[in-house]
């Protein structure tokens, strides 16, 4: 009877472990919400990090994810003279964050250790270097057995699986190109503009006041899922170089503004945006605003 007494607190435990699902990127709601059925604020230029005009984040990658981000974007350039693929902001000679490998490692290491949470890449392909040469920085990184690959491409929006379903079969890493993207070749290198439409960027109006389709041209809403620019650049001094607004951020980024746009957006398509693409998204309340979008 002793030992019965001590070993069922054990075995309850146990059970009643088993029973418990683990929250998908943060919470049980989304876990059996389909990948395009969830609205993720996104980090532009997520690589450029520092106080620099150029420069579009004031955390490190890491940082993004530690803080809830799971939607990553940034542009890649061939190096000048030594020729690797870096995460560069226009040009290397601009701003350079370094190698895609790198970059790739980092995100692998956080997804090592953090095995409920999916994440989505969005690479600009600046250069329009071959598809094979982002193939070679994925692996070189090891993340590639991370990589979500449809069974059919492209896939319908209402054929997603669920985050749930992502985290079960280890592809917790769902990839998209702008331009050059080739399955044949390299299967879970998505081509964006097959499953996405974008807003316009570089936006001045503070209240976002538009979310028309820009790209991909002549695009329909119909079976795309959808990206909305949210961010706020300034034209210092006149001179026709826009920077990034770092000085009103805070207001960019809080949910009042966030979801204002949004609604405009929801109102024009029937459902709310896959992705809300931000700069410096330590500042304001995005997580909030993101939480907002999903009803949580």
């Amino acid at each position: 009877m002793v030992l019965i007494n001590l070993l069922l607190p054990c075995l309850l435990f146990l059970t009643s472990g088993l029973m418990v699902q683990a929250a998908c990127n943060g919470h049980d709601e989304l876990c059996t919400r389909q990948y395009s059925n969830v609205s993720f604020v996104g980090a532009h230029d997520s690589p450029f990090v520092g106080p620099l005009p150029q420069q579009n984040q004031g955390w490190s990658v890491t940082e993004q994810l530690d803080n809830g981000v799971r939607f990553l974007q940034g542009q890649t350039h061939r190096a000048p003279i030594i020729g690797t693929l870096n995460f560069c902001h226009t040009s290397c000679f601009l701003e350079n964050a370094g190698t895609v490998r790198d970059f790739l490692t980092t995100v692998k290491t956080w997804l090592d250790a953090n095995p409920n949470e999916v994440v989505t890449l969005l690479i600009v392909n600046g250069d329009f270097v071959p598809i094979t040469d982002f193939e070679n920085e994925f692996d070189g990184s090891g993340i590639t057995n991370y990589t979500y690959i449809p069974p059919v491409s492209p896939l319908a929006i209402n054929a997603w699986p669920t985050l749930q379903e992502l985290i079960t079969a280890g592809t917790r890493l769902v990839v998209f190109l702008d331009y050059g993207a080739d399955i044949s070749k390299v299967p879970y290198i998505l081509d964006e503009f097959a499953y996405f439409f974008e807003t316009p960027y570089s936006q001045t109006d503070p209240t976002f006041s538009q979310c028309k389709i820009d790209r991909p041209s002549n695009a329909t809403a119909s079976g795309r899922m959808y990206l909305v620019n949210h961010t706020l650049n300034v034209n210092p001094l006149d001179l026709g170089i826009l920077i990034p607004d770092r000085d009103n951020a805070a207001t960019t980024n809080s949910p009042a503004s966030i979801e204002a746009q949004a609604n405009l957006c929801s109102a024009l398509y029937g459902r709310n945006p896959n992705v809300m693409l931000l700069d410096f998204v330590d500042q304001g309340d995005v997580i909030g605003a993101e939480n907002g979008l999903n009803s949580l």
